[in-house]
């Protein structure tokens, strides 16, 4: 039977983080999706993570892998894309745990012509690094107490852990954060993802994601606010992949799709003419 979503995970050399993210994911209210790590080039240890939880896990995990030749995270994103096998697609990364609701959330608010805009709530590295099986087994990493006991700061971004439905619809209406395509937490109907041929290949770290939203407005397909709702929490890591000529090219890019409304990539899971844009 066909899974009713298929969650897309990007990765690289991060396998202890990504452990804590497939517990993540075993402790879904519901089971009725697919995983796909889309692992830009990692070692043996990611393969290794991988393939025990594929024999552990209540749902398929797929590992799709390239070469590591830079940082080619959109290459890889396209092929997870094209190996997908449920209509709707949920995009995010391997350093954010989703709160047990995460997938059932974005499968009740998905909507026709929106793509649903979730957010992360950041950890510090002490405490990425103390959360056990036991903690997201019952949960206790999403709740605030157990979080400030454990060294949080007191903040209003703790209100991005609440558990209320209705403040959290307040708070979606609410915020000035305008709706963006947020990588490590979206979703969007694969026939969509597809009609803007995916990921440009062209863009390599910096505002990658966002210039795929922006695609999807051109398209017609309008983001929905839920970062108050679909609630994922993010481990503490270094950039060292980071480099001011990648952002130079990705913003021209972004400026281009922009300026002249750019619906598809020539340069995304397929290879197109220029004049196909």
């Amino acid at each position: 039977m066909k899974p009713a979503a298929s969650i897309i995970i990007s990765t690289y050399n991060a396998e202890a983080w990504l452990e804590k993210v497939l517990w993540g994911y075993a402790a879904q209210t519901r089971a009725d999706f697919e995983i796909l790590i889309a692992d830009d080039g990692s070692g043996p240890a990611t393969a290794e993570v991988i393939q025990r939880y594929a024999k552990l896990l209540p749902m398929p995990l797929v590992h799709i892998w390239h070469a590591d030749q830079g940082f080619r995270k959109t290459e890889i994103l396209n092929k997870a894309i094209e190996a997908a096998t449920a209509d709707y697609l949920i995009f995010s990364d391997g350093d954010c745990i989703p709160r047990n609701d995460f997938v059932d959330t974005h499968l009740k608010l998905r909507q026709t012509n929106r793509f649903l805009s979730g957010g992360y709530f950041k950890l510090p590295m002490d405490i990425s690094m103390q959360i056990t099986r036991q903690d997201v087994d019952e949960q206790k990493c999403f709740e605030v107490e157990w979080l400030t006991k454990n060294g949080l700061k007191s903040s209003i971004k703790n209100w991005k852990l609440t558990k209320n439905t209705a403040l959290a619809n307040v708070l979606n209406a609410l915020t000035p954060t305008r709706p963006s395509w947020n990588g490590h937490n979206a979703s969007a109907w694969r026939n969509d993802v597809l009609a803007l041929n995916g990921f440009n290949r062209d863009m390599q770290y910096g505002g990658e994601d966002r210039e795929f939203g922006e695609r999807l407005e051109n398209y017609g397909v309008r983001g929905l606010q839920i970062r108050y709702r679909a609630i994922v929490i993010h481990l503490d890591h270094a950039r060292g992949y980071v480099k001011p000529e990648m952002w130079e090219k990705n913003n021209a890019i972004r400026a281009n799709t922009r300026k002249h409304k750019v619906v598809q990539t020539p340069r995304g899971i397929k290879n197109l003419s220029d004049n196909q844009q």
